[in-house]
């Protein structure tokens, strides 16, 4: 019998709150972290994005350390992973794995010109830096794999715990904005010049935004909050920046979960979905979705709040879909307004009440990737 996988723990650092609870009020009064904003180290127009005060994660990880060595980044996983190390009480031996998940890491750190600032901008000193803060044995494993690193990393840790390698995974995700991924989203033409509208008739691209989530995964069922079904990963090799047409990654992607899962699609309450609101990504979504007979599973996207997190999206809105299901509430799509892309799918326009037992995870991202997840409500949440 294959070992049930859970997530007994959770936290997320974000421009609307410092834990879960703080950003589900946020999300219910309609709030966005997505503002104007004009700093021109970053770029030389005002643009719109979700940015976290400097002020207020040095305050916060003030309270938890003295250390001035550590990047804002690194400063922002440790705050998403210190509560949620200290609550479960896990044992950091052997058996507990950490997993550090990032699209770009402490990319910052290249501005400087020096040898140190070339080897902080290394993705394995980033996840030493943070595992050697908490005391973790294991040696960190990086996930980077474009923007589905966050959803992928809860892949790998659950099929980790199923091959018996460990009872117990920490998992953080995180990017920042920078002047590297904003120029490069420009040069794409990829950005919005207003606050990001997924799926809508006239969005014009994303708004990016940055965050750090943390989830325990674990074989563990005291304190569950979710149970992890099915998962699989896809590359549809089609672009180094462009979606399949036909959306057949994500398309094969939520198939093989959903039979790894042992469900139906049809059994569906929810689906969590990427929603980037570039023309390209929001109608290959809608075709995929189609084709597996989903057009009618009520969807939204988290972007509208916290805009595009990169590898921080999957995780991020993966804890809010969690809070989500468990409180038996649909979250609006914030920013949807008329639709606009060539299939309806059921875009979720205001907060509402419903019955969550089953929700699937979608993401994809550069390079052709494609990741879903298929999430069980405990029973204990029934």
């Amino acid at each position: 019998m294959t070992k049930e996988i859970y997530i007994t723990q959770m936290n997320c650092i974000t421009p609307l709150g410092f834990d879960v609870e703080t950003n589900i009020e946020a999300i219910l009064r309609g709030d966005s972290g997505i503002q104007l904003h004009s700093d021109v180290t970053l770029m030389p127009n005002p643009f719109y994005a979700s940015i976290i005060s400097d002020k207020k994660i040095n305050g916060a990880f003030a309270k938890i350390s003295t250390e001035t060595k550590y990047s804002r980044l690194e400063k922002m996983m440790i705050l998403a992973l210190e509560p949620i190390i200290k609550n479960s009480k896990a044992e950091l031996n052997s058996k507990t794995a950490f997993i550090l998940s990032t699209t770009k890491g402490n990319v910052t750190a290249l501005a400087n010109d020096s040898e140190e600032s070339f080897n902080n901008a290394h993705l394995d000193v980033l996840s030493k830096k943070v595992g050697d803060f908490f005391g973790f044995q294991t040696q960190p494993i990086v996930v980077s794999n474009a923007c589905v690193s966050g959803i992928l990393a809860v892949s790998i840790a659950k099929r980790m715990i199923q091959s018996e390698l460990y009872d117990n995974i920490f998992v953080v995700a995180g990017d920042e904005v920078s002047e590297f991924v904003l120029s490069g989203f420009n040069a794409f033409q990829a950005m919005s010049e207003l606050p990001c509208k997924p799926y809508s008739k006239n969005r014009t691209g994303v708004s990016l935004g940055e965050a750090t989530a943390a989830v325990l995964v674990s074989a563990e069922a005291k304190n569950a909050k979710i149970k992890v079904l099915g998962d699989s990963s896809i590359n549809d090799a089609n672009h180094i920046s462009g979606p399949s047409r036909t959306g057949e990654g994500l398309f094969r992607s939520i198939q093989n979960a959903l039979k790894e899962a042992q469900i139906e699609a049809n059994k569906l309450d929810y689906i969590s979905a990427h929603g980037t609101a570039t023309p390209y990504n929001d109608e290959m979504e809608a075709i995929a979705l189609t084709r597996l007979d989903l057009q009618n599973v009520p969807v939204n996207s988290l972007k509208g709040f916290y805009g595009h997190t990169l590898g921080a999206s999957g995780l991020l809105e993966t804890v809010i879909a969690i809070e989500s299901t468990n409180q038996n509430k649909l979250f609006e799509s914030k920013g949807f307004d008329e639709i606009g892309i060539s299939e309806a799918i059921n875009v979720i326009e205001k907060n509402g009440d419903a019955t969550i037992k089953y929700f699937l995870k979608t993401a994809s991202g550069f390079g052709g990737c494609n990741t879903a997840v298929v999430f069980e409500k405990v029973k204990s949440n029934l």
